[in-house]
């Protein structure tokens, strides 16, 4: 979207303020699906920072994750966790990813996540 959607900020701005990691929503994004939990960005960047810290090879990374986020005026990006990429009747990774989605980028939405079985 070029302007991003007033309710979709909405509800970022809901979810920074309230620091919930319970909001469920499915994007489209660039022509792929993304069904997940939204997180605060504070939230998030300490789980990526965790992640990557606790890796031997990207260790040196987490420090960018670690950095203060607040910014004012309204949210610009959607902070995912325990999210997947819709391909078919799968959900890439199957345990869950960590996606940072602009939400200008936002083409359609919907709350709540897809549920998708590989039955």
């Amino acid at each position: 979207m070029s302007k991003p959607d007033e309710l979709l900020v909405g509800v970022a701005a809901l979810v920074e303020s309230g620091q919930s990691n319970q909001m469920s929503l499915t994007v489209v994004v660039g022509g792929a699906v993304i069904t997940g939990r939204l997180a605060p960005e504070a939230v998030w960047r300490q789980r990526v920072a965790e992640v990557l810290t606790d890796s031997a090879r990207l260790s040196d990374f987490s420090g960018i994750f670690r950095t203060d986020a607040r910014r004012d005026g309204p949210p610009e990006h959607l902070h995912f966790h325990v999210a997947r990429i819709l391909q078919g009747t799968v959900g890439i990774p199957e345990t869950g990813g960590m996606y940072r989605v602009a939400i200008e980028d936002v083409s359609a939405w919907t709350i709540g996540d897809f549920s998708y079985s590989d039955h």
